[in-house]
């Protein structure tokens, strides 16, 4: 096993051609990377944290019927037109800055849903022979702080390796995630030894579970185009991440923050009290409503 020298990201992939079942009937003409937590798409929570962790080009994997993501990335000029006529300067100003100076997308298309492996396979063209993030937009990471990807991008860099973000989960809840086995895991990061796509309690290497934040060489395309397809004929991107860790060294990193699972209904509200709650004009005026509502469904008494 080799450790490769890591050099910074500038990369990152948003895997979004899936069709967000979940929340049908919304989902039918929004895609759920467009559900608002507050006044933000989960897109952008996405795209602002890569941003941060030193990203400057956004490699979108959609899907044909998929125009949304694009759109809102897109100028639009008679919204532009008609804020400035009316004087909405600052809406205008967050209309103009979606994404900052220098910073470009590319969307890709994936002809097939044929599975996240297969999704970040898509995006080889485009990344070309260097690291790269990936990030899952379902995933959303909440932390006063740094966000989780340049947490994981520093400590990846510094330690010339790849790197998947994850997060304790309890024991009888191993079978719905990836979950790693590590060895001298200390100081938030451990050297992956073995990934096991949704195990049994009773067969998990460990309760550390993945969560949708990946920093990867670019060695994982060679492994994808190689990799059998699994169950339902989807190319897992677990599996050629074991496979990777043959080649290379991976670390597991559990990142600062609190991750919401918006691909959820109870994730999403979850999320959305969070940030409500965090929101500096709107904190108080949440709780109180938080408080009030309780109240009266008799949750809770007024002491």
């Amino acid at each position: 096993m080799t450790s490769t020298r890591t050099r910074r990201i500038r990369k990152a992939v948003f895997p979004v051609a899936g069709l967000g079942t979940r929340f049908l009937p919304a989902t039918k003409t929004v895609p759920k990377e467009m559900l608002p937590i507050i006044d933000k798409p989960l897109i952008q929570y996405a795209v602002d944290e890569a941003i941060e962790a030193g990203c400057d080009t956004l490699v979108f994997i959609t899907n044909r019927y998929k125009h949304a993501v694009a759109d809102y990335f897109d100028k639009a000029y008679e919204l532009e037109q008609k804020l400035e006529a009316a004087g909405k300067h600052e809406q205008l100003e967050l209309v103009r800055h979606v994404l900052p100076p220098g910073v470009k997308t590319i969307f890709v298309t994936q002809t097939e849903a044929l599975g996240l492996g297969h999704a970040v396979l898509c995006a080889k063209e485009v990344i070309g022979d260097e690291p790269f993030a990936v990030l899952l937009p379902d995933d959303l990471i909440w932390n006063r702080g740094p966000g989780a990807l340049k947490q994981m991008a520093d400590a990846a860099e510094e330690n010339s390796c790849s790197a998947i973000a994850v997060q304790d989960v309890p024991h009888e809840m191993t079978g719905s995630y990836g979950i790693v086995a590590t060895q001298d895991f200390a100081n938030r990061r451990g050297r992956i030894t073995r990934i096991v796509e949704k195990p049994k309690p009773e067969d998990a290497p460990s309760d550390l579970a993945v969560v949708g934040r990946y920093v990867l060489s670019p060695r994982i395309f060679e492994l994808l185009e190689t990799t059998t397809p699994g169950a339902g004929g989807e190319i897992q991107l677990t599996d050629a991440i074991q496979r990777l860790l043959e080649d290379e060294v991976v670390d597991a990193y559990r990142f600062r923050g609190t991750r919401f699972d918006c691909g959820t209904h109870i994730g999403l509200i979850e999320a959305t009290i969070r940030y409500a709650l965090d929101h500096e004009k709107l904190s108080d005026a949440a709780a109180d409503m938080m408080r009030n509502a309780l109240v009266e469904l008799g949750v809770v008494e007024i002491s």
